[in-house]
């Protein structure tokens, strides 16, 4: 006679080392080894047995769920290696004056009334100001001529910038995006970030458009 139903629960917990299919198998036939074994006077105790067949079922959604994670990872690996060399708006403020012009954006939560841009210089010294109007809710880019207040040409290099937006009389707060040229990526356990110039360590889903 086959020894009770805790031995299959034993000899299947003794096997959380393999695949989960392979886990289920042997579980599988030495429940029914032990059903068609049994002692009419002492039957399978049911609890036990579908809380085995649970923690079995939870085991093998557990790891389906981490074959479709790491398929997903490789899939945004493959996507983030694709934008090495390209430019790509993400959060930021930082402007790169190159020839005279540069380009910078903002991500508004919600529609506003007036835009109001503020440049400064590498010191902290404000060099121009504008304003860009009315806006829907979403992404704007916008340009600067690298001009000072005066119409003065700047020299090329890095700048800052500040924004203001108003819907309504108060003040809206706005995600400042920044243009930056991807040189690498980093790979971890929570995916992909990209190495952009001027701006650091960015994460793939921070990316709000590729150039």
């Amino acid at each position: 006679m086959v020894a009770a139903v805790g031995s299959v629960i034993s000899s299947a917990s003794s096997v959380t080392g393999m695949a989960s299919s392979e886990q289920s198998d042997r579980f599988l036939k030495l429940l029914v080894a032990q059903m068609k074994n049994q002692d009419p006077l002492n039957p399978l105790d049911n609890a036990q047995v579908t809380t085995q067949m649970a923690q079995i079922s939870t085991v093998a959604g557990i790891e389906k769920l981490n074959q479709t994670l790491q398929a997903f990872t490789q899939v945004q690996a493959f996507q983030a290696v694709g934008m090495v060399g390209h430019s790509v708006l993400v959060p930021g403020n930082v402007l790169t004056l190159v020839g005279g012009q540069t380009a910078a954006g903002l991500d508004l939560p919600t529609n506003v009334d007036d835009i109001e841009i503020s440049i400064f210089d590498a010191n902290g010294n404000p060099v121009r100001s504008f304003k860009l109007g009315p806006h829907e809710a979403g992404v704007v880019t916008f340009g600067w001529d690298g001009r000072d207040a005066s119409g003065n040409p700047l020299p090329d290099g890095e700048y800052s910038y500040r924004v203001r937006a108003v819907a309504g009389g108060a003040n809206v707060a706005v995600t400042s995006l920044a243009f930056g040229t991807v040189n690498s990526i980093l790979m971890d356990r929570s995916g992909p970030s990209l190495s952009v110039d001027g701006i650091g360590l960015v994460e793939l889903g921070q990316v709000r458009e590729i150039i």
